[in-house]
């Protein structure tokens, strides 16, 4: 069918700004640490995570506890996206300068500008409204929870929770390399903007998330590019007004800057991912269609707790992403493998 073009309208694409601070370094730790599950997929080994629990004092560890008990990391992150903190003694002065109904607002996460006054609402102890925000956040596997925790505890003991974990990691992690993670950071941020210059928005955000490829939303005119370090091999992604947030890793280019012989974080990722048997069964599997985790358990003939943590590798070599349930094969990723090594073997 031969169709008339009647409109000078392009698709629209999104403003690239790009942030960096030792503050979100800082939450983002605090955030890993306890995704628990996470754990055994995060580049620093587990037993780094298992002395950082050791050595907090018990107040440090029962903060933690919290944390993981109440994912209060996600309160931290919100709290930070207000302003431009430059030292952790204005966030927390920030922190204490917010009144009840302000604090619980801003922590509420954003889930759509049609329920932003469902979101004051709830803020303001509207128990319909809470009903309402859990009911439509009931596919996130801890925002209705969140929420919930939000809108009931008594605010004074949150502020202290909040600004106690803050202090304790930054205190104990943060400050100790202070100097080496500010330039990493700073390093990383100067490739972005440079970058910025010369690659369309949407190249920029698949090529610093080693592979997410985000298409321009309806009411998002902007996105956040935030580094991370502790984080990595994982980007995390948040929704804020306008914006869309990606906390990416930093690149290894950025943490050895002199080293030509220093191979893309994601190239090693990729290559361990695939040097395992099963994992490469369930790669020619998934090549084939996606499938469902109960699938791929009764096709490979292992239990769901290991075919998940194959899975969960894959994921992190951004190989594999999970669509409405289903695993589904980034074969793009897979098949510029080539080319990715290529580029390695001629790096200067």
């Amino acid at each position: 069918m031969d169709v008339i073009n009647a409109t000078s309208l392009k698709r629209k694409t999104y403003q690239i700004d790009v942030e960096y601070s030792l503050l979100w370094e800082c939450a983002l730790g605090i955030a890993a640490v306890t995704n628990t599950p996470l754990l055994d997929s995060l580049e620093k080994p587990m037993q780094y995570w298992r002395t950082i629990r050791e050595t907090f004092s018990e107040d440090m560890r029962q903060q933690l506890e919290w944390v993981e008990k109440h994912n209060t990391w996600k309160a931290l992150l919100q709290l930070l996206h207000q302003r431009d903190f430059l030292h952790l003694k204005d966030f927390v002065a920030f922190i204490h300068s917010l009144n009840e109904e302000e604090f619980r607002y801003i922590c509420i996460p954003f889930v759509g500008m049609e329920e932003q006054v469902l979101r004051r609402d709830a803020a303001n102890g509207n128990q319909e409204a809470l009903k309402q925000l859990r009911a439509k956040t009931e596919e996130n596997p801890f925002f209705p929870r969140y929420i919930e925790y939000i809108c009931k505890v008594a605010v004074e003991d949150l502020k202290r929770h909040l600004v106690a974990v803050m202090t304790g990691w930054y205190d104990a992690i943060i400050a100790p390399d202070k100097e080496n993670v500010q330039k990493i950071l700073h390093t990383d941020i100067e490739a972005k903007l440079l970058a910025k210059e010369k690659m369309p928005s949407e190249a920029l955000v698949a090529w610093a998330t080693s592979g997410i490829n985000y298409a321009a939303e309806p009411g998002v005119h902007r996105v956040l590019l935030i580094p991370h370090m502790i984080y990595r091999p994982w980007s995390i992604v948040a929704d804020l007004e306008g914006t869309k947030v990606f906390y990416y890793p930093v690149a290894n280019e950025s943490i050895a800057p002199e080293d030509p012989y220093m191979p893309n974080d994601f190239l090693m990722l990729r290559h361990k991912a695939l040097g395992d048997e099963m994992r490469l069964r369930m790669v020619k599997l998934l090549f084939e269609k996606s499938r469902s985790l109960n699938e791929l358990t009764d096709l490979l003939k292992l239990g769901k707790s290991t075919i998940h943590h194959h899975l969960k590798i894959l994921r992190s070599a951004k190989l594999v992403e999970i669509k409405n349930s289903r695993y589904i094969l980034k074969q793009h990723a897979l098949f510029s493998l080539s080319e990715e090594m290529e580029l390695y073997i001629h790096q200067e």
